[in-house]
């Protein structure tokens, strides 16, 4: 566009004037599965879902002042039914995350640790069947420097050129078996980011750089240091120490983040997370004012956008009808009767038939001496009467295996006192907290640990002193069938693959066991998750009857009574 000046000098001179570029980048993350507007577990609507997001976002790409660029930010191959049912009961066809992505029209996305979970002939085919880059540029093959996945993109819009960094959170080996993700090594992520945001300036001369990453905000989540190496919730740190980035959206922590930091250059960093389940959509605005081919400025504003208004795109909904309709007589299929009904909430304050269901299996199909397990819901309950294969999901959420484990006395107890030190208070009379809580920034109430940590033991007999200080919890009494419990002599152990990666570091820390030693302890492994597992055991027994096993008991008795009474109200009504 040209001007035509019309100096005293009589001499016309040609000016441009500036060029503005709207840009809008529109992120998800931590999808879990949630593409329609339906929940499969619990056989009822949902108000949110990747159907409500794509209406959004027609929406925007109607705008004709603006282009639109579309993320995801990992974690999709895992939660509800339908992803696993694409992921293991119908693997030949076309996975629906990449029909579903690619309809949706992704720019590009990162890896997350969930979809590692579902090993190689899933992920690897996903690879190709993408029509975008799928971002990873921490997880190299081993012994090498070179990604496994693809480490960025460029995208260029009017001339404006955007690169797009995909990390991981490098913690995926404290977590999952490595067969899962055989031939790879994760990077730490400060040092990968400072190597790719490099590349993208000095080679591909990127205006814009935006950063993917699968990791959390929080990097002292867990215990941990943000000086600490191969950080789990590495999202802040790489905004605050590696120059260059001018945009970063977080996920993995399933928290919201709408936030500006200062690198160390003293350059602004805005920081996005949309949490979990397509309840919230990240979404960056960008201005870019050129002058020919040079940008002579940038403006980044954000939002964390509800998805909760938007009704669900009925294109999309027609597009996949047939395979909702699959799926739901998938999860509706009986495969037993229990007699009575289970309920998580029972097992966040003791034995509980919940959680002892598990343990049973876990023990009837290792032949081990104990079994280790914890919730993995806070509120679910499988009701007495017919239970379906989603029933299943409630009482397991995750696709962790079942390992058998060696583990002496000794660690054992260190492993129980290590639960336990988080999950219980320490009472001095029965008006306290049964539960051990913490405060929060807004002066609320939050439990201390995480419950899917609150595991607990079968096999053998023991009682939680709430009296006693973290540490001293714990007296084993003996086993369940009446041998004697030997803190010198070694016993093989039940537990899930998370857990016995190190996961919740209860081995690590608890049993004190070096992660590194981790694996020369496993004995056996399951070649189908722990859901199948059950499911499968479930459908043999046909008729169920779940109960607490009594095997381990608070005291004193009147303290565990009233603070879980209190405690179920806080927590609960």
């Amino acid at each position: 566009m040209y001007l035509w000046n019309f100096k005293n000098t009589s001499i016309m001179e040609q000016t441009t004037v500036p060029e503005i570029v709207r840009i809008k980048i529109i992120a998800t993350s931590d999808v879990h599965g949630a593409i329609f507007p339906y929940d499969f577990i619990e056989n009822e609507p949902l108000n949110t879902s990747l159907a409500q997001v794509y209406t959004y976002i027609k929406e925007q790409r109607a705008v004709e002042s603006q282009d639109v660029i579309l993320l995801d930010n990992g974690d999709f191959l895992q939660g509800q039914p339908v992803v696993y049912y694409s992921n293991y009961e119908n693997y030949d066809g076309t996975h629906i995350c990449a029909d579903v992505m690619n309809f949706m029209g992704y720019d590009a996305a990162s890896v997350g640790n969930h979809d590692i979970e579902t090993g190689h002939e899933v992920y690897d085919k996903l690879i190709k069947d993408f029509k975008f880059p799928w971002l990873a540029a921490n997880a190299v093959h081993k012994g090498t420097d070179e990604p496994y996945f693809q480490p960025y993109t460029i995208l260029d819009r009017h001339g404006v050129k955007i690169a797009i960094i995909g990390l991981i959170t490098p913690s995926i080996p404290t977590w999952l078996p490595e067969y899962l993700w055989t031939g790879m090594e994760f990077k730490d992520m400060v040092e990968t980011a400072r190597r790719w945001v490099k590349v993208v300036k000095e080679q591909e001369h990127a205006d814009i750089v935006v950063g993917l990453f699968h990791s959390g905000v929080d990097s002292t989540y867990n215990n941990r240091s943000d000086q600490d190496f191969m950080n789990e919730n590495a999202s802040s740190l790489v905004a605050t120490q590696v120059p260059g980035f001018d945009l970063i959206f977080a996920g993995h922590d399933h928290q919201e983040a709408n936030t500006v930091v200062r690198n160390s250059e003293g350059q602004r960093v805005i920081i996005l997370d949309p949490k979990n389940c397509a309840r919230l959509a990240a979404v960056a605005s960008i201005q870019v004012k050129k002058d020919g081919d040079k940008i002579i400025d940038k403006k980044i504003t954000g939002l964390i956008m509800e998805m909760n208004s938007c009704e669900p795109d009925r294109e999309m909904m027609r597009r996949y009808s047939k395979y909702i309709h699959i799926v739901k007589d998938y999860v509706s299929k009986p495969i037993a009767k229990f007699t009575r009904t289970v309920s998580s909430r029972d097992a966040m304050f003791g034995n509980s038939a919940f959680v002892d269901l598990i343990h049973s299996i876990q023990l009837e199909e290792t032949g081990a001496d104990i079994s280790f397990a914890a919730p993995l819901t806070f509120d679910s309950k499988v009701s007495k009467g017919v239970v379906c294969i989603r029933d299943m999901f409630k009482l397991y959420k995750f696709e962790n295996l079942l390992y058998t484990m060696r583990l002496t006395g000794r660690e054992i107890l260190g492993y129980l006192e290590y639960s336990y030190s988080s999950w219980f208070n320490e009472m001095s009379d029965r008006k306290d907290h049964l539960v051990l809580f913490e405060v929060d920034e807004k002066g609320n109430n939050r439990t201390a640990g995480k419950f899917y940590n609150y595991s607990s033991a079968s096999g053998i007999r023991y009682t939680v002193d709430l009296q006693k200080p973290a540490g001293e919890k714990i007296t084993i009494l003996g086993f369940m069938d009446g041998r004697p419990f030997n803190l010198d002599a070694t016993y093989t152990v039940a537990i899930n693959s998370y857990r016995g990666n190190g996961g919740g570091g209860h081995l690590t820390e608890g049993a004190g066991i070096p992660h590194e030693q981790l694996l020369d302890r496993i004995v056996a492994s399951s070649v189908k998750d722990l859901r199948y597992i059950i499911m499968k055991h479930i459908e043999e027994k046909r008729v169920v009857s779940p109960h607490a096993l009594g095997n381990w008991k608070a005291v004193p008795q009147e303290f565990w009574t009233r603070g879980r009474k209190k405690d179920y109200q806080l927590m609960y009504d």
